[in-house]
């Protein structure tokens, strides 16, 4: 079963509408168009998310980080190997 479509009217730079017809059929220009869409709206989730949770990580909450992350994934990875004795 397909996914539920709507259709959508948007205003583009000719330039960049160009490129899409010169570089894709009609079939798949609404495809090439809600793929890169995707990815775009992907990445403004991501950077909103960055920005939402800047400073939220707190050298006092967290003292084991202190001296970097090295060694403590090192200490992780050596107490979790099999045969090991603690």
């Amino acid at each position: 079963m397909g996914m539920a479509v709507k259709q959508a009217n948007f205003i583009l730079p000719e330039d960049l509408l160009e490129e899409l017809k010169k570089n894709t059929s009609k079939r798949q220009q609404s495809k090439v168009v809600a793929e890169a869409l995707r990815k775009e709206i992907k990445r403004l989730k991501f950077e909103k998310a960055l920005q939402h949770s800047f400073g939220a990580w707190k050298d006092d909450k967290h003292t084991e980080l202190k001296s970097g992350t090295d060694i403590f994934v090192r200490k992780l990875r050596k107490s979790t190997r099999p045969g090991r004795i603690k």
